[in-house]
């Protein structure tokens, strides 16, 4: 989340006439995140989440995740619920961009997470992937292996500002994984590919809700693992914690046993995964646009996750025995 697009009081008051959510009693930006543009909304109906949709979204291509949405809540998964206006739609238009407002959900985002939390966003991940098995509408992942290189075009001819040699390390790094070498054939389904400890909330160290599904797509489901493994498993030195891998795996399977296949193929997909993020942040990171309330993440580390994902031989480097989840 961030703010990219600034709105003004009375403009949004003449939105949220549209809708039955009362008066309009305060609104904020929320600077965390670097998608879209995010507001935090107090009326006296309660507290509303305004986003404004920007940059990699599509507009045609949010009747999915408004559909997922509603389809993973219809089968017990915590998320965020679009509301709809009068007239019936939950998406509408503000300030010249795609808007929705979801209802809050409560909770927050671990800022440091333990094992407890890497355990439960496990089991919440399997849950999830488990619910999306019947989803009729599909959405490819565009930041697949084939949408990397577009990113590290944009950003080759910059990235040694950042570290010295970062441009041929992700040349070498995207050469290896372009060269047939990436995971085929493996169970699919919907992911949510950005289930970073920010998009899931927690109420003490119970998962209370998984937010933020702009870059849900379909795609192998032990490629969202991987996400979750650079996301939760690494120390703010970006040291690997075994622990909290072992914890977050073990939870994931027993809800959803990980084929031999998956167990495998995972640390290549980690390796894609930690690129991904790698040259997303890195882009973001080289053109913030001026003004906007936003905090680039910092691309460089996830060339620390990056460079322990190369090392990685088998699951055991992640702490886990694969008789244990093996399905």
């Amino acid at each position: 989340m961030a703010v990219y697009t600034d709105v003004a009081a009375d403009e949004l008051a003449d939105f949220l006439s549209h809708f039955e959510l009362g008066e309009l009693l305060s609104y904020k930006g929320i600077a965390e995140g670097v998608e879209n543009s995010n507001f935090l909304l107090h009326t006296s109906s309660g507290y509303f989440i305004l986003t404004l949709y920007e940059k990699r979204v599509a507009r045609n291509e949010l009747p999915f995740f408004l559909g997922l949405m509603a389809h993973l809540a219809s089968r017990g998964i915590i998320c965020p619920q679009p509301l709809k206006n009068k007239s019936g739609e939950a998406l509408s238009e503000l300030a010249g961009r795609p808007a929705v407002i979801i209802n809050f959900l409560e909770g927050i985002w671990p800022r440091k997470p333990n094992a407890a939390h890497c355990a439960g966003v496990g089991q919440a991940l399997a849950k999830m992937h488990l619910a999306g098995r019947d989803f009729a509408m599909t959405r490819p992942n565009a930041l697949s292996v084939s949408g990397w290189r577009p990113l590290f075009d944009q950003a080759a001819s910059r990235a040694d500002e950042l570290q010295h040699g970062l441009a041929d390390f992700l040349r070498a790094e995207l050469d290896y994984l372009e060269g047939g070498v990436w995971p085929k054939n493996l169970p699919q389904g919907v992911i949510h590919a950005d289930l970073f400890p920010d998009n899931v909330f927690f109420l003490g160290e119970k998962v209370s809700g998984l937010i933020d599904f702009t870059f849900a797509c379909n795609d192998m489901l032990a490629y969202d693992v991987a996400i979750c493994l650079n996301a939760w498993c690494f120390e703010s030195d970006c040291s690997f914690n075994v622990t909290k891998a072992r914890a977050f795996l073990n939870a994931y399977g027993r809800e959803r046993a990980l084929s031999e296949a998956e167990q495998a193929a995972l640390p290549l997909l980690a390796r894609g995964a930690a690129l991904r993020f790698l040259l997303t942040r890195l882009v973001d990171f080289l053109n913030v646009p001026p003004g906007a309330l936003v905090r680039p993440k910092d691309p460089l580390e996830y060339v620390r996750k990056l460079r322990f994902q190369q090392s990685v031989a088998s699951m055991r480097d992640y702490g886990v025995e694969t008789s244990g989840l093996v399905a």
